[in-house]
């Protein structure tokens, strides 16, 4: 026996990537539904590869009641509305929106850094998927934390327009396009041109000159890994679809080398080293497009600072820093509580 699951944003690109892995991973569904706002009802998505059309459901009028699960790719204005009415109805929410982060009572998980964590999903029936950049640095961080104690981290994000949704991928086409045939450029999803250029600045500047898209790092790689950790995080916005990169340095308390960091990451969930120190002998975001694992290389020793690494992330901002979460969040759901398939 399956799960029956609700795809809520289903017309996104999360929401279309989120059929598309639950499909891929088999996850053992025996009804699906697509949810979306009203202008997109009757709209027609595919489940995965299948061949299976599945036609979109007014988020108005549906009725969560019945439903196993929730997967919420909508933003946070639909998940404060229906993702409580959901959770009310006996669903299990689980939000790809910024809106449950840091409530204390929704438990933000990472299937390979904090499982465990998820037990607290009673309390509002609703479960908090975290923002796409935090999800692979604590991937990352998580193994070697556990072997050296992590005091500090410096991390550079390099974040795909992918991540600004549909409207960001189709302003570095667009400006890509009018630049070569020398078309006016003017920015209209990001604050400036974005082809052929980076932007220091993604969400909304705070009192303290970070941005909120800085912050989110910071306060849920703490909820998430350790309270104790300090980190400070640049967010850039780069000219590339898919796949997020961050250059990350990293502060322990006890000592490391770059070789025994290389096992710890070789062996290490989610995690695919790729790191020769030479020509390709590295990952970028072209090559992890469309995969599952977080890639790590260029590991090394920072001989600035006593116990310090630095060392390069990429992963796909669609599969793991979103959808390929929320799927790993609802089989370890079903593994430790709803045991259903």
């Amino acid at each position: 026996m399956g799960y029956r699951v609700a795809i809520v944003g289903a017309t996104g690109n999360v929401g279309r990537e989120m059929m598309q892995i639950l499909a891929e991973r088999e996850f053992p569904v025996d009804e699906v539904a697509a949810v979306a706002s009203g202008r997109s009802t009757g709209t027609e998505v595919e489940y995965g590869d299948t061949g299976k059309m599945l036609k979109c459901r007014n988020i108005e009028h549906f009725d969560f009641a019945g439903w196993d699960i929730a997967l919420f790719a909508a933003g946070s204005g639909p998940a404060k509305e229906y993702a409580p009415k959901a959770a009310a109805a006996g669903c299990v929410v689980i939000d790809n929106s910024s809106l449950y982060r840091m409530d204390p009572d929704v438990p933000l998980i990472v299937p390979e850094v904090n499982p465990d964590a998820i037990d607290g999903y009673t309390k509002r029936n609703i479960i908090a998927n975290p923002n796409c950049s935090t999800a692979q640095l604590v991937v990352a961080l998580k193994p070697l934390h556990d072997f050296a104690t992590i005091k500090r981290v410096v991390v550079s994000t390099y974040q795909s327009v992918s991540g600004a949704g549909k409207a960001g991928m189709d302003e570095l086409f667009e400006q890509s396009r009018a630049i070569f045939v020398g078309d006016p450029v003017a920015p209209a999803k990001f604050t400036k041109q974005i082809a052929f250029n980076v932007i220091p600045h993604i969400d909304v500047f705070l009192e303290d000159g970070s941005t909120k898209e800085e912050w989110k790092m910071v306060v849920e790689t703490k909820k998430i890994l350790d309270p104790k950790i300090k980190l400070n995080a640049t967010c850039v916005r780069v000219p590339v679809f898919v796949g997020h990169s961050e250059a990350i340095n990293i502060e322990f308390e006890n000592e490391i080398s770059a070789e025994q960091a290389q096992e710890i990451l070789r062996e290490a969930p989610g995690i695919m080293l790729v790191d020769k120190r030479e020509d390709e002998g590295y990952v970028t975001p072209v090559e992890c497009a469309g995969d599952s694992a977080t890639y790590i290389s260029r590991v090394r020793e920072d001989p600035t600072v006593d116990n310090g690494l630095t060392l390069w992330c990429v992963s796909d901002n669609l599969r793991k820093g979103a959808a390929l979460n929320a799927v790993q969040i609802a089989e370890l759901l079903g593994r430790r509580h709803l045991q259903k398939g």
